[in-house]
């Protein structure tokens, strides 16, 4: 094997953070994150003072979901034919010209619905090309041995911007709109600052050239040949699709739990605060065996915490659970990601993560409407009820589908299942 730069990384569990170019890309996250959350709630609030309309709401959402489903067979192959470094710079600073027209539009008074939904739409399609370039960064930042708990650091870092995101954004809104997408406006500009002078550039291998369909379509196809790669995505999507209790948490605060707006954001703030809890633990201690089973074990027990959090009429219970539904995500997640981090050549790992982006997109949108839709239908409890009890049989039938996912140890390509580990 040969010796690169990355495997002289000093070792140890924090070893990531040792690399210059890694603590760059991880700041960078965090500023990231910061802004999304920041400019989200701006934008909501925003909107729903303007029109009083919920519509407006889901329609963010979709502004920002449709251009990534749309140009998914473009943005991971321009992930894997030009500098994932270049692209995240230049599309963190575009996305910040999106959250400074935010700022010019709502200053001047001049802003509409459709208006706000142009620039988030403009938002959205830059942040299709930004996700498969950073996703695909860290493997050609970080070596493999560090992968794992680099991926849990990446996660933690999205999952604390998630908690204290919105409430920065809240803050700013409340004294001007315009500090709002002026902060995210220039968290942004230094996260494109901190990867262009951070991180080296570095030019994925292109491997043997395709041509056409063939190239683009070359993520879809890996996925669809790869099994343990198939099981995860496909796992996760099916478990988030019936899981569906963030939707419901207005609901619940509302009529089943009777704690009002208040404690509605104390509901939020449990999976984030379980996913982050176990995203540390990941860190310190990275799973080095058994990850198929663990992986699946996890699964179970996101369907279990979802069905307890159903169930619940006790404040106490329903928090616990959902700080329980963030922790079983995050070990899901991290499997996940660093089977498809380290196994997916290099080459290809730009599209694959793309296609990983559009299952991550469509099960969180698709959850929600099946969540809503069923408890429309039969009533919130049964609807969430239901759902957290069929995870649980789809785990076992995953299992017994995909044994090459079950029977994954190692998540350093170690296993004779690895069609192409990386050293």
């Amino acid at each position: 094997m040969t010796t690169t730069p990355l495997d002289l990384a000093a070792p140890g569990r924090f070893a990531a953070f040792s690399i210059p170019a890694y603590r760059s890309y991880w700041l960078s996250l965090v500023l990231t994150g910061f802004a999304v959350q920041v400019q989200t709630v701006a934008v909501g609030w925003y909107l729903y003072d303007l029109t009083r309309d919920p519509l407006d709401l889901g329609l963010v959402g979709l502004s920002q979901f449709l251009p990534a489903l749309l140009l998914v067979l473009v943005t991971g192959s321009v992930a894997d034919r030009f500098s994932r470094r270049t692209i995240m710079s230049v599309t963190l600073a575009l996305m910040g010209m999106c959250a400074i027209a935010l700022f010019a539009v709502t200053g001047a008074g001049i802003a509409t619905n459709w208006m706000m939904f142009l620039i988030i739409a403009l938002f959205g399609t830059t942040r299709a090309f930004y996700n498969p370039a950073r996703q695909s960064l860290v493997p050609n930042i970080v070596p493999t041995s560090h992968l794992p708990p680099a991926v849990a650091a990446n996660a933690t870092a999205t999952q604390f911007a998630t908690i204290c995101g919105p409430v920065a954004g809240g803050l700013l809104y409340a004294i001007d709109v315009r500090l709002a997408f002026g902060a995210a406006a220039a968290f942004l500009g230094a996260a494109s600052l901190f990867i262009l002078v951070g991180v080296p550039k570095t030019v994925p291998r292109t491997g043997k050239p395709m041509a056409g369909w063939e190239s683009v379509s070359a993520g879809f196809r890996y996925v669809w040949t790869n099994k343990p790669v198939l099981g995860a995505i496909s796992l996760d999507l099916f478990a988030v699709l019936f899981g569906g209790a963030m939707a419901l948490l207005p609901v619940y605060a509302r009529d089943v739990l009777d704690i009002g707006p208040e404690g509605l954001g104390l509901l939020r703030s449990g999976p984030a605060i379980g996913a982050i809890a176990m995203g540390l633990a990941l860190i310190v201690f990275p799973i080095r065996n058994h990850a198929g089973k663990i992986m699946f074990a996890a699964v179970a027990g996101f369907g279990v915490a979802t069905l307890v959090f159903a169930l619940s009429a006790t404040l106490w219970i329903s928090l616990a659970a959902l700080i329980l539904i963030g922790a079983f995500d995050m070990i899901s997640v991290n499997i996940r990601n660093v089977l498809i981090q380290i196994w997916t050549p290099d080459a290809l790992l730009g599209r694959v993560n793309a296609v990983n982006q559009i299952f991550v997109g469509a099960s969180n949108e698709l959850g929600a409407f099946r969540a809503g839709v069923m408890a429309t239908w039969i009533g919130p409890v049964a609807a969430l009820s239901l759902g957290g009890a069929l995870i649980i049989p789809i785990a076992a039938a995953w299992a017994v589908m995909f044994p090459q996912l079950r029977d994954v140890r190692h998540l350093d390509g170690r296993d004779e299942a690895s069609p192409s580990p990386k050293n």
